[in-house]
């Protein structure tokens, strides 16, 4: 399937304000790209990208005072095939796990392991398998909270969602991840695309998904605690250990989110669709930053 995806965001600067954008869709899903993948903004600026040590694609530039606008949309094909599940799959012993997934079996930011570690070899601690244990993991998660928009809050950690039992996407996630890292499960967070495709259209404005990867049987497979089944059309822009890692925009200065949408849409199949992204634009010029070779 081929599936339509963009956002438009605009903030209300006070000053010139250096920003990180991290909203380019992620390197493995480059090759599924069909049409150009760009970030528009208004005013011009100057901006340039870099990859950051997780491997995600980041934007830095400096908004001017006033309204900047960044908006984007293209389209990307899709398997059409929800998320693999493997039941058989074992738990990695530590001492085998690769070098490069140990820094996701440590405690980060919103994932404060130590405060939960007791609770989660009390709970989990007789569940045998990886995949097994992991799916265990996401549905105490699913039920522990109860998701709603109003709930969210940036400075929630996993152990204050297990308490409160109230939370966004997030904070599912950061739950999960973390009662996963403390069975010595690696995991991290992932954000991206992730629309109404095979399932009833959610009422509520689109915004990005949070979910997890946990590493079992030998490889990283897709974990959702809020949603709890296997969805179609994931499309990841970025991994890290939490949120605080993948956040979509880091402004270093005062700020005021003056807009905020998100499109994610199964494109039909006797649709066609432009190669240029159907992004309204204003009179004045703009950077179009290539968002990659």
């Amino acid at each position: 399937m081929k599936i339509r995806a963009g956002y438009d965001i605009a903030f209300e600067c006070f000053q010139d304000v250096p920003m990180v954008l991290m909203l380019t869709v992620h390197p493995s899903r480059h090759a599924d790209i069909l049409t150009d993948h760009t970030l528009q903004v208004s005013p011009k600026v100057q901006a340039k990208n870099y990859t950051d040590v997780f491997g995600n694609i980041c934007t830095r530039l400096v908004a001017p005072t006033g309204l900047i606008e960044i908006r984007n949309e293209f389209a990307v094909a899709d398997s059409g095939l929800p998320d693999a599940v493997a039941p058989n799959a074992a738990q990695d012993p530590v001492h085998e796990l690769p070098d490069e997934a140990l820094m996701y079996l440590l405690g980060s930011r919103y994932c404060d392991t130590q405060k939960l570690t007791d609770f989660a070899w009390s709970t989990f601690g007789q569940i045998n398998g990886g995949w097994t244990r992991v799916q265990a993991i996401c549905d105490y998660v699913h039920d522990r909270i109860q998701f709603g928009y109003h709930f969210a809050r940036s400075d929630r950690t996993a152990s204050e969602g297990h308490q409160e039992r109230v939370g966004v996407c997030r904070d599912f996630a950061h739950l999960a991840v973390a009662l996963c890292r403390c069975m010595n499960i690696p995991a991290r967070y992932c954000t991206g695309y992730l629309g109404d495709i095979g399932v009833p259209p959610d009422p509520a404005p689109m915004d990005f998904s949070a979910w997890f990867e946990a590493y079992v049987g030998g490889q990283w497979y897709t974990f959702d605690a809020r949603h709890n089944h296997a969805r179609i059309g994931r499309v990841v822009i970025a991994r890290g250990r939490d949120a605080a890692d993948v956040a979509i925009s880091t402004a270093f200065g005062p700020t005021r989110l003056a807009r905020f949408k998100v499109l994610t849409e199964e494109v039909p199949a006797d649709e066609a669709f432009s190669l240029q992204p159907r992004v309204e634009t204003s009179s004045d010029s703009l950077l179009v930053q290539r968002q990659f070779a």
